[in-house]
């Protein structure tokens, strides 16, 4: 029964909002569009894949770790940057954020995430496991078209 409380009540945490007012993701708009990771290292292009939207790597930039910033990072399975899928599987949400999974190359590893423009230019990927209260937050910030 205690397991069952708990539970009750982390999910129920879940539900709640704990960012302020001035930080949440504006609602509505859509991620489409180039975007530079908060790292500097990748521009990652936004585009239909499928049913859904997918966020591939078309330009490297750096290789700077983001859990040690200032350390070239060493990926654990080397795979090839330019051009692998980053986000997969957006769909829209009912709040108008977009939800699907974003891959780590740090670590391996394929998390949950919550996409959404906080501004015009800025968009926030908030990558989870189990709830999005479990996660961490980066801001990806637009890339605007160069002119000729």
């Amino acid at each position: 029964m205690t397991r069952l409380l708990m539970l009750a009540a982390l999910l129920f945490l879940g539900t709640l909002n704990f960012v302020p007012a001035e930080a949440q993701m504006a609602p509505g708009g859509t991620p489409v569009g180039r975007w530079l990771t908060q790292s500097g290292n990748f521009e990652i292009d936004i585009a239909s894949c499928g049913a859904a939207l997918c966020g591939t790597v078309v330009r490297v930039l750096g290789n700077q770790s983001m859990s040690q910033p200032g350390v070239e990072m060493k990926s654990p399975d080397a795979p090839a940057a330019l051009g692998m899928k980053i986000l997969t599987e957006l769909t829209p949400s009912d709040d108008g954020e977009w939800e699907g999974r974003i891959y780590n190359r740090e670590n391996g590893k394929t998390y949950d995430c919550r996409v959404g423009l906080s501004a015009p230019d800025q968009l926030e990927i908030r990558a989870y496991v189990f709830l999005p209260l479990f996660g961490k937050t980066q801001v990806w910030t637009r890339v605007l078209a160069k002119k000729s």
